[in-house]
């Protein structure tokens, strides 16, 4: 059998050209050398003198209120009846049946569809009237307690999604499957960033002292999905190396990796004009976005320059690296330095096991630096522009997970009404919205779906969501997707 020599690479790339490879790139002819002449001054005009990187055409639609979003996201479903909505019902009724008429025809998990018994929990701790609202807040938050007149809380939100993966999907995607753009990649792809040193979108991940481990959060939650990769988010890491490969390996210098950029920047130029490819050009701003990270990203870090009195409003577990307050105080710093979405996943509120033990503990894990990242934020005139999004992917049922006063007694996923906070650039602070029934069940007054909220955080960001969308498969995909979505007006400043 005669032997095969390798093809040189150019000859490789010939014997595979098709004829439909050849027609498409002799039909882009002059246009791909126009571009292959633009692409320098155009990468140079990305980024302005003020070291703004240009978002969409058109965007903002009009004056925004909010220049950047702080997401604090806490996955695994927030109980909503024992943090922030209890009803004089469920202690008359505790221990007994929750009314058929109540219950109704709901969809339960696996984990409570096959009880005998579904008996009332009112809940675990006592709560007090916070701030002039007199909104009821659990003992369980003292210091969110103290910030009740900053906060926006919105009682009935619902969903549709029953399991932790498709809800948690939803909530940062819009969509319930996997490979859509979430939340933070759609700001940053409309508006771009006000600092050229960092990416607009950064995500952080802590684990909870609840039940650990906590559901899985994958990077997709993060991700451009469909739109351009330079939008996805930068997960940041604990410890020495906030991010992967960010430095150069040994023997390598910063002088000689920028010739190395220039060298590869010029070969993805000619690439991009051969093939009119955009995921080259967002290699191309990858690449430049870690050269500038090699600087700004160590300075972010380092809190030593921090007060005595900042770092101890976040509490003991400020100084861990990964830790919730760690977390809180790095957006912070984020946030003051434009990036233009921040978010914190913090894992562990899944309790449907030990709820007693499980929650106080979880509760102690985010109510000290929560309380301080936003009166943080507020002493330092950021608040003001700056939305604040605390959130959960479902609820928690009203009855009990399992046997009654039993240590092991906990609560199932509740997507029909459910408790989020709102605060700072554009909202209404100090205030309630939407109301469930006397069993904190089923919405009563003014309901709120994802896709409202979704609506309402471009809103306060100056996008009109019904005008803002990306060509995805035959379609103008928008983050609200293509059912009826509203900007909640009452809740506005």
């Amino acid at each position: 059998m005669p032997s095969i020599s390798a093809s040189p690479p150019l000859s490789a790339h010939l014997q595979h050209l098709t004829r439909r490879t050849f027609i498409a790139n002799s039909a882009r002819g002059i246009g791909g050398i126009a571009l292959g002449s633009l692409l320098s001054s155009s990468l140079a005009a990305a980024v302005t003198a003020t070291g703004r990187a240009r978002g969409q055409p058109g965007l903002p639609h009009f004056a925004p209120k909010a220049k950047r979003v702080l997401c604090l996201f806490q996955s695994g479903g927030l109980s909503h009846v024992d943090l922030f909505d209890d009803k004089p019902m469920l202690h008359q009724h505790a221990g007994l049946e929750i009314p058929a008429s109540v219950k109704g025809t709901q969809r339960l998990t696996g984990m409570t569809s096959g009880q005998s018994a579904y008996p009332v929990v009112p809940p675990l701790r006592p709560g007090k009237r916070c701030g002039k609202h007199g909104t009821w807040i659990s003992d369980l938050l003292p210091g969110i307690q103290t910030i009740a007149d900053d906060i926006c809380i919105i009682k009935s939100l619902h969903t549709e999604a029953i399991n932790h993966d498709p809800a948690i999907t939803f909530m940062n995607t819009g969509n319930q499957l996997p490979g859509y753009a979430s939340m933070g990649a759609w700001a940053s792809y409309g508006l771009g960033t006000e600092n050229a040193n960092l990416p607009a979108f950064i995500a952080m991940v802590s684990q909870g002292t609840g039940k650990n481990p906590g559901q899985p959060i994958f990077s997709r939650l993060w991700g451009s999905g469909f739109l351009p990769a330079s939008h996805q988010g930068v997960g940041l890491r604990p410890g020495a190396n906030p991010v992967l490969y960010l430095n150069n390996p040994p023997g390598v210098d910063r002088a000689q990796r920028r010739a190395l950029l220039d060298d590869l920047a010029l070969l993805n130029q000619q690439r991009a004009a051969e093939l009119g490819d955009p995921e080259t050009i967002a290699r191309i701003d990858a690449y430049e976005m870690a050269f500038r990270m090699q600087t700004s990203v160590p300075e972010l870090t380092d809190i030593s320059r921090e007060s005595a009195a900042t770092l101890e409003a976040y509490g003991p577990e400020v100084r861990k690296p990964g830790s919730y307050a760690a977390n809180c105080l790095l957006a912070r710093r984020l946030l003051e330095r434009d990036v233009r979405f921040v978010q914190l996943f913090h894992r562990g509120w899944d309790q449907h096991i030990a709820i007693a033990r499980q929650l106080p503990n979880q509760c102690n894990d985010v109510d000290q630096p929560t309380a301080a990242l936003v009166k943080d934020l507020k002493q330092r005139g950021l608040l003001e522009d700056t939305l604040v999004v605390f959130a959960t992917e479902f609820g928690r049922t009203v009855f009990s997970q399992g046997k009654l006063g039993d240590p092991g007694m906990g609560r199932d996923h509740h997507g029909r009404a459910f408790t989020v906070w709102l605060a700072g650039g554009g909202i209404k602070g100090g205030i309630e919205y939407g109301s469930t029934d006397d069993f904190c069940y089923n919405i009563t007054e003014n309901p709120v779906h994802l896709r409202d909220l979704h609506a309402t955080i471009l809103h306060c960001l100056g996008i009109d969501h019904a005008r803002f969308s990306h060509k995805f498969r035959g379609l103008n995909v928008r983050l609200t997707g293509v059912e009826e979505a509203h900007v909640v007006k009452a809740i506005l400043a």
